[in-house]
Formats: C-alpha cells, sequence, structure tokens
C-alpha cells in the first residue's frame, strides 16, 4: 500500500520514515564527473551551495541522499532536465567541514529512478523507487564471476592502478551483484559508460559488459607493459655502453694511446689523404684537436666531426684528366645535338687553346640563352662528355636564400655548405662540368640576394679562392667549367651578367625540327616504348605535318611529346595482336592525335589596298602577320587594335606622323587627315603583340590605304620606321625569313644592315626568296606597292632627305 497521497507533513525526513520501503522522497546531489555504485564506499568533494545545505540537512537527520550524475559537466547550477533519471541511494557515513567545502565518506546503497520532483527552496528533492537487481543464480553467472575475478587479478598483475582495500574488497566473497558493482567502480572508462552500467538491473548483461570492458583494459596493460620493457631494455643497453666507452678512454689513457686512438688517429689520417692546402690542413687538424679532448656527449662534438668530415671528404687535389682529342670531342659534340653551330665552335676553341695552355687557361664562365626546349641543358652534359669531366647540376629557379650559395654559418643548427661546394663534393673532382640551371629566376627577400653570392664564384680572376660561410677556408673554384642558361638576360643582374659570356640559342626552324626529330627523337623514343623499326615506321611527310600542326614551339619538347603519344598508341595496337609493321603517314598522325591544333599561316591570294604582310619573332619560332587599314569619315583619330604592345602603338603613331610629314611627296593633300579616321588592325586580336619592327609594314598598308595603291602579295618585310623614314634593322631575322618562306611569300625586304644575319639562315630557304635591302620608306613603297608613286615627288623626297642627312650641325652661338 502506498501512502504518500493521502498523507500531509511538514518535513520531508518525516515523510522518508513513514513511507513505504520503495518508494522516498530525498535529497538529490548531482554529481559532475563520478558515479556511486551501490556496494562501494567514496570519498567526495562538495563546493556548490545546494549541494552542501542537502549535506548538511541529510547528516542532521536521515543521512540518506541520492546522487545523480549530470549530463553536462559545465554547469554549475543544473535543474531538473540537466540530470539522468537513475542514480545511487547512498548513505552518508563521515562528514568533515573545511574552508568553505564539505568531504564526505559515503556508501552506495541501491539504484533508485527518479520519479518526480518536489518543490524546496535550499536544494532539489524528489521522490525515487528503488530498482531491485534481476538476477538468476545459474552455472554461466558464476563462470561470468570467476572469468571477472581472474581477469581483474591479471590487470592488477599488468599494474592497474587499485587501492589495497578496493583490491580485498573484490577478491573477498561476494554476490554477483556487489562484485560487478565493485568491479565497475574501478573501471578506466567514461562517466556515461559508467551511468550506462549503473542503469543494467540485469546483473548478468551487467558482468557480460564489465568483463568486455576489462579485457580491453587489459590489452592496454599489456602494451604498456612491453613498452616500458623495451625502453628500460634501451636504457639498460645506453648506460652500459657509457660505462664501457668510459673503461676505454680510461684503459687508453693508461697504455698512452688515449689522444691518437679509435675516431680521432681515423680523422688524423684522413685529413693526411685529403692532400689539402697547408692552411686548411693546419686548422682541420686543430678542429679535430679539440674533438679530442672534449667529451662525446658534448652537443658540439657533434657540429665538430661533421665539419671536419666536410674538409676531408672535399676533393682538394683530386680533378679529371685534361688530355682530350679535340676532334673526338667535336663528333660527340656533334652526334649528341643537331645545329647549335656557334655553340659548338665555343666550346672547341675552348678545347684547343685548353690543350695549348694547360693549367695557366682560366675557364670560361658561359651563359646559354634561349627559349624552352632548344637543348641548352643537355648540352652541358654533352660539354662535360667531349671534356671527359664529372657533370654536375644545380638548379636555381626560385632560390631566395644567399645561404644556399655560400653555405649556413656554423653556429646554426643543421648548417650546411651552399650548393657549390655540395655539388663539387658529390662529383669528387675540383674541375667538373658545373650547370647553374635557370640562373635568371633567383629571387631576393630578407635572406639575402643569391645572385649577389654568385659574382664570386663566377669571376674567373678571384673564384681561385671562394669562401664558403660553412667551410670558412677558401676553397679553388678556377679549374671549375661554369654553365648557366636562362631563358632571358633582362632579369639578370648586370653585375652578374658582365661576369657572363653570353651564347644566344635561336629557336628551330621547321627544317631544323624535322632533322632533330628524325635522327634523334623517333630513335630515342622507339627505345623508350619497346619498339624497332621493324615495327614501325615514320615517313617524312607525317613528320612535317606533325610539327607544322600539331606543335608550335621554339624547341622540340613539345614535339617529342606527341611522338610519344604516336609511339604509346601503336606499342597498344602490338599488344593487342598487331601483326602488321605500322606505317605512320600524315593520315595516321591525325587519327593518332586528333583534330589539327596549329594551321600554318599562309599569305593572302590576290593583291589588296591597304593590307601588307609583316613578319615576327615569337617564341615559338617566326610568323607572318596581316597588318589590315581601313578608313573611314572622322577628325583625324588613329584608332589601334588587335592587342598591340606600346612599343607597337608607338610604331603606328612614328608611321602616321611619317606620312602627315611627307603627304604632298606621296600625292597627298596636306591636310588630308582632318576629315578621316585611320583605323590599323592586326589579326588574330586574342595574340598579344608588340616590338618595333612592324614600323615599315604599318607605314607601307597606310600609304597603300590613303593612296588606294595595292600591295603586292607576295611580298612581305620587317624593319623598323623612324620620322623621316628611315628603316632600321631588327632581330630574329633567321625565324622571320624561314617563316615567309613557309607562307609563300617570293619577296623580303629588310633592313640594310641585316644583310649580314642571312648567313644564318639554310641555304634552301635563300635559294627560294628574293631579297631587297633598304635605308629609307621610299624604296620599301617602290617595291611593296603595284604601282609607282609620281616620280617627281619620289625624287624629291629623296633629295630632301639626303639634303637633311648630310647638313652641316648647328652651332651654338656665343
Amino acid at each position: 500500500m502506498k501512502f504518500n497521497k493521502v498523507l500531509t507533513v511538514s518535513t520531508w525526513y518525516d515523510r522518508v520514515l513513514i513511507e513505504t520501503v520503495m518508494e522516498k522522497i530525498v535529497p538529490i546531489i548531482p554529481i559532475r564527473d563520478g558515479i556511486i555504485f551501490p556496494n562501494t564506499d567514496s570519498v567526495l568533494t562538495f563546493g556548490r551551495p545546494k549541494s552542501l545545505s542537502a549535506l548538511e540537512s541529510s547528516f542532521a537527520h536521515a543521512r540518506v541522499v541520492a546522487f545523480v550524475l549530470q549530463k553536462n559537466a559545465r554547469l554549475n547550477e543544473p535543474t531538473q532536465e540537466d540530470l539522468h533519471d537513475i542514480g545511487t541511494l547512498s548513505h552518508i557515513e563521515r562528514m568533515i567541514r573545511s574552508d568553505g567545502e564539505i568531504n564526505a565518506q559515503v556508501k552506495g546503497l541501491s539504484r533508485v529512478k527518479i520519479l518526480s520532483f518536489e518543490p524546496h527552496d535550499s536544494f532539489l528533492l524528489a521522490k525515487v523507487i528503488e530498482l531491485a537487481d534481476e538476477i538468476k543464480d545459474t552455472e554461466e553467472v558464476k563462470a561470468l564471476c570467476n572469468h571477472l575475478t581472474n581477469q581483474f587479478r591479471k590487470a592488477i598483475n599488468f599494474g592497474k592502478s587499485v587501492d589495497f582495500l578496493t583490491f580485498m574488497n573484490i577478491m573477498s566473497e561476494n554476490s554477483p551483484s556487489e562484485l560487478s558493482d565493485l568491479v565497475a567502480s574501478v573501471l578506466d572508462i567514461k562517466p556515461t559508460e559508467k551511468q550506462a552500467l549503473l542503469e543494467m538491473t540485469d546483473v548478468k548483461l551487467r558482468l557480460e559488459k564489465i568483463t568486455e570492458i576489462l579485457t580491453k583494459e587489459l590489452k592496454v596493460l599489456d602494451l604498456e607493459r612491453k613498452i616500458a620493457s623495451k625502453t628500460q631494455e634501451r636504457f639498460e643497453k645506453g648506460a652500459r655502453e657509457v660505462m664501457l666507452r668510459e673503461r676505454l678512454k680510461t684503459i687508453e689513457k693508461e697504455l698512452g694511446e688515449g689522444d691518437e686512438g679509435g675516431e680521432i688517429r681515423e680523422l688524423l689520417e684522413k685529413v693526411k689523404k685529403a692532400k689539402m692546402p697547408e692552411d686548411v690542413e693546419i686548422k682541420a687538424k686543430k678542429e679535430v684537436s679539440k674533438l679530442a679532448q672534449m667529451n662525446q656527449f658534448n652537443p658540439e662534438s657533434g657540429y665538430i666531426r661533421n665539419y671536419v668530415d666536410w674538409l676531408v671528404s672535399l676533393p682538394w687535389s683530386t680533378e679529371s684528366k685534361n688530355d682530350v682529342d679535340v676532334k673526338n670531342a667535336e663528333k660527340i659534340l656533334d652526334d649528341d645535338h643537331f645545329g647549335l653551330k656557334k655553340v659548338k665552335e665555343r666550346i672547341v676553341e675552348y678545347l684547343a687553346v685548353h690543350k695549348l695552355a694547360g693549367k695557366k687557361m682560366k675557364s670560361p664562365i658561359l651563359c646559354f640563352v634561349g627559349p624552352p626546349g632548344v637543348g641548352k641543358t643537355s648540352l652541358g652534359k654533352s660539354i662535360a662528355k667531349a671534356l671527359g669531366r664529372k657533370f654536375v647540376r644545380v638548379s636555381l629557379g626560385g632560390i631566395r636564400d644567399e645561404a644556399e650559395i655560400r653555405g649556413h654559418r656554423r653556429t646554426y643548427v643543421g648548417a650546411l655548405p651552399g650548393r657549390i661546394i655540395q655539388g663539387i663534393k658529390d662529383a669528387g673532382t675540383k674541375n667538373p662540368v658545373f650547370m647553374l640551371d635557370e640562373i635568371d629566376k633567383i629571387g631576393a627577400d630578407f635572406r639575402g640576394d643569391p645572385s649577389s653570392a654568385l659574382l664570386e664564384a663566377l669571376d674567373p680572376e678571384q673564384n681561385n679562392a671562394f669562401s664558403d660561410h660553412y667551410l670558412e677556408v677558401p676553397f679553388d673554384l678556377s679549374n671549375v667549367m661554369f654553365v648557366t642558361t636562362a631563358n632571358m638576360l633582362d632579369t639578370i643582374p648586370p653585375a652578374l651578367r658582365d661576369r657572363l659570356e653570353i651564347i644566344s640559342f635561336s629557336g628551330y626552324i621547321q627544317n631544323e625540327k624535322f632533322k632533330i626529330a628524325k635522327d634523334f627523337l623517333i630513335k630515342k623514343q622507339m627505345e623508350a616504348h619497346g619498339l624497332t623499326s621493324f615495327i614501325i615506321e615514320v615517313k617524312d611527310d607525317a613528320l612535317k605535318f606533325l610539327i607544322d600542326h600539331y606543335t608550335r614551339e621554339a624547341g622540340v619538347r613539345s614535339l617529342e611529346r606527341q611522338i610519344a603519344t604516336i609511339f604509346r598508341k601503336v606499342a597498344r595496337m602490338i599488344a593487342e595482336g598487331e601483326k602488321k609493321k605500322v606505317i605512320v603517314d600524315s593520315k595516321k598522325v591525325e587519327k593518332f592525335l586528333g583534330p589539327i591544333k596549329f594551321r600554318s599561316t599562309i599569305a593572302e591570294k590576290k593583291d589588296e589596298v591597304g593590307m601588307f604582310t609583316g613578319l615576327a619573332w615569337t617564341e615559338a619560332g617566326g610568323d607572318i602577320l596581316f597588318i589590315e587599314v581601313a578608313l573611314m569619315p572622322g577628325k583625324g583619330q588613329l584608332i589601334l587594335t588587335g592587342q598591340l604592345g606600346d612599343v607597337m602603338k608607338e610604331s603606328c603613331q612614328a608611321a602616321m606622323s611619317y606620312i602627315r610629314a611627307r603627304a604632298k611627296q606621296l600625292g597627298l593633300a596636306e591636310s588630308f587627315y582632318q576629315k578621316i579616321d585611320v583605323h590599323v588592325h592586326v589579326p588574330e586580336g586574342a595574340v598579344p603583340k608588340d616590338g618595333p619592327s612592324a614600323g615599315g609594314a604599318i607605314t607601307t598598308a597606310i600609304v597603300s590605304a590613303l593612296t588606294k595603291i595595292p600591295v603586292n602579295r607576295k611580298v612581305a618585310m620587317t624593319g623598323e620606321v623612324t620620322l623621316r623614314g628611315r628603316i632600321l634593322e631588327i632581330g630574329g631575322v633567321k625565324e622571320k625569313v624561314t617563316a615567309a618562306h613557309r607562307a609563300g611569300v617570293k619577296i623580303v625586304i629588310l633592313p640594310k644592315e641585316n644583310k649580314r644575319d642571312l648567313e644564318d639562315v639554310p641555304k634552301e630557304v635563300i635559294r627560294d626568296l628574293k631579297f631587297h635591302f633598304v635605308n629609307h620608306m621610299d624604296e620599301v613603297l617602290g617595291i611593296a606597292l603595284t604601282k609607282n608613286l609620281k616620280k617627281k615627288n619620289l625624287a624629291q623626297a629623296m633629295e630632301s632627305e639626303h639634303a637633311f642627312l648630310h647638313a652641316p650641325s648647328p652651332t651654338q652661338a656665343d
């Protein structure tokens, strides 16, 4: 029977006494991160006001409270919703007050479930009901209890930390319920997991879950024990080695061998064999002596040992033989690289002079400048091969730290010599071919300027005593042949550029690419793909088609990739059972590589007014460009389109100024420009264009548009124009003339000063073209326009130009 609904009492502790055994009204004390299990004793510390009030009130009367876990441990004032429904009814055994806190020893009595909360001002008060354990006394439960006891004993042996009283309680005779609660209270698990165990009333399930958790703990404890054992073994081994080393030192001292024994003797022997310069050897021996007097556990001993190792490992006196056959070296260069005549001549000249002068000659500092893919880096390897020397390559692209070149000071942890000294050590000789790749891509920041650090190394007059910050002794680099590479000279500082012997690499023309592909690339890719000439044959027309329509570059890297793509597809066909020899022609190229990527620009089919063909240089080689001029009513405005650069825009303005200044001689009204706008456009507007070399072509196109005289479609020109109509020399003649030949042009107009540059143009190209070398725009107009301007006007123009050019210079008035 239940009386709580009909009785009215004034205090909660009276109701505890008079109500039934199962239902009680007791103070509720929240716990942040702990669980009190039934049948266990615990000592807790309380400091929150409500908890203190509940303890005081309970201890003065029934001494019974219920401890309940908070859902969120961070809450300082938890409410009814912040608590779990199931807690532990506990008895307060004793209590000590100190400094606003209470230390209480409590004993868990039973599991209780909160039915409802009662109103109370000082603390939480709730009606609870005791939860009885569900247990069947079976053989399985007894076996679980025995297994759990054994596992717990094993955990203690593995080092689980449990106080002695708790251990004795667990090892005593206990009921299954008591055993499960006692072991659960010492498990190393989270409070939420312990709460889950508290909420289990089925003793058998509780025993199984606790056994599972304890087994996991045993595995962790076993691993910890093994780790500790290994650590102890290593420590004991280290201590034993230290003791033995100290004994060895003592024995060596007694025998008088301590200073020259073991490692020190070995280092001194290496110093002697290295054949260093005298001053370097003195410094090395001094460092070894310092190491001998130093305790091996001193951190500085490691730094000194590394330093001495670097000194003895450098090739102070080791060098490659210099007895080189000049003709054989020339043959090696020709076999490895097609073309590059000037570069090869320079290398052979160096060999010839070196053979005559011997060691008196200082090695040059070469700088190969040219677009990507033309063979600058690979030529460095061929030079080393021709000279019979070791080859070292260091990429300088992106380096921003001066210490990368000159090394770090030894005061820094992990200090090392710079890349030059490291390369010399790797080469093993003091006279390798040393390539500094991408010298134009060196950066600079707060750590210094690496290009400035190269000034000493790349100066033949002072690199015989190169100083590295780590070594702190001079090293002779005068026998090293330095070869540097760059894509452009603009980003190289002037002081560094002055030390370099510049050798320019021009882009390959179509014929050169064809020969390189046929003689080098195809053989190389055949070997790389496991193919032979019996399996595949690449026709000449296929190679030319591939070069013209699938690559646009100055070098041959993209061409090699496209050839590799074709060979991969052929290799797949062979692997899938193709037995016939695969013959690659232009149709097969298009099948393997897909639609054509680039189309060659072809000259116009008929003579046009206001249209002239110019010649341009690009990184991919030469090309032609069409300059179009249109006239329209306006106010004398000059309109420029086609994504022209600043220099090219200025060329257009100079051309217009020249025409306006010579309007009368050209048969134009002096005010012709006042009522028209002149629009100059260069097609392929998505491609940026710049440079002054199109000035003559632009001037001719504008004159054609103004005079209505068509331009000869078979003529192309290049040359810078001045305001007086003079034609100035330009660069890239080889590439531009080759592009004109490829486009079907028959007549090429060049500045007179560029006549000497035709030596570099292939003979077959020169044979098919007619060249005109000019000094003045009037000569250009006479060649390019299909009709002549008035002869009288042209004669007057030439006379006035001659008078202007040869007039005496004005003198300054007194």
